[in-house]
């Protein structure tokens, strides 16, 4: 079994900013392989499906993204998964709009949500897709940026990475996290 996480803000209000890149991938995930993330548990919306004969859950936590470790923790308790039965999809500051870095571990690089699963997951071993939203402009702040919704020039790479994004959690699920770097952080 393996547990997706695409970490965002629930809310319309955030819908379609930078920092919910990670249910934007969720989203295009669940359509592709039918699983509909309408269940409420968890502190999140989730689906179970199938893919390729493996049991899929996929998680929206709905906890806002500074407190996404509540959510993970209380999934990852109840399915009995291994940490490195995880992967998390979340937005990156530190790479230019597009670029996608698959890694088998690390830090939480700054950010929030990812330092909430870290800490309270107590381990970073576990597979993440970061996806690259840019550095903000010198008239916006940090939070400003990943907040803000995508410019109409940044709109086309946006769609691309998303695309980009869904092979390569597949490509996780087929070949492993060590073969799917090899292919995903080529570009």
């Amino acid at each position: 079994m393996k547990l997706i996480v695409g970490l965002g803000n629930p809310g319309k209000e955030y819908e379609f900013t930078r920092h919910n890149i990670g249910f934007l991938v969720l989203e295009q995930l669940a359509e592709k392989w039918g699983i509909a993330v309408n269940k409420n548990r968890f502190k999140s919306l989730f689906g179970e499906g199938i893919f390729q004969e493996d049991k899929i859950v996929l998680l929206k936590p709905q906890t806002f993204m500074n407190l996404s470790g509540q959510a993970v923790l209380d999934a990852v308790r109840f399915y009995k998964l291994e940490s490195t039965d995880i992967l998390v999809i979340y937005d990156d500051m530190d790479l230019p709009t597009g670029r996608l870095r698959l890694r088998k571990s690390g830090g939480a690089g700054g950010h929030r949500g990812m330092e909430s699963i870290i800490y309270l997951l107590n381990t970073e071993n576990f597979p993440r897709l970061r996806i690259g939203i840019g550095k903000p402009g010198p008239d916006k702040d940090a939070v400003q940026h990943v907040l803000g919704r995508f410019g109409e020039e940044e709109r086309e790479r946006v769609v691309a990475a998303v695309s980009k994004a869904v092979a390569a959690v597949e490509l996780v699920l087929k070949e492993g996290v060590e073969k799917a770097m090899n292919t995903v952080n080529r570009n």
